[in-house]
């Protein structure tokens, strides 16, 4: 009984190590922190949209988009913040990262 434990173990230890290196190179598994990083960067892009919709209905987008261009680059996405255009709706307070994605969007 105990020749037979020695290949049982390597082989399920050689077997659990093939599974993981096709299941995370192959199959398309992810950590815990990658995942967490995806919605994040979804959730980002699902409000950009919205950032912008709100920078097109402002009356004055004209003149202030000429201002936000003279603004420094690393300046531009609190300006848009001053604006009040990264602010979702029901929110307290704009998100950093979406105004920066949002300034790149107005810019292209």
């Amino acid at each position: 009984m105990k020749q037979n434990i020695k290949p049982v173990v390597y082989g399920a230890v050689i077997g659990a190590i093939v599974v993981m290196i096709v299941g995370f190179n192959f199959v398309g598994w992810v950590t815990g922190k990658t995942a967490n990083e995806m919605v994040s960067a979804g959730i980002v892009e699902s409000m950009v949209p919205i950032c912008v919709g709100q920078y097109n209905g402002d009356a004055d987008k004209i003149a202030k988009l000429a201002e936000m261009k003279k603004t420094d680059s690393w300046k531009r996405p609190e300006y848009l913040v001053s604006q009040g255009w990264a602010t979702m709706p029901g929110a307290a307070e704009a998100d950093t990262t979406v105004a920066r994605r949002c300034v790149e969007k107005i810019l292209s």
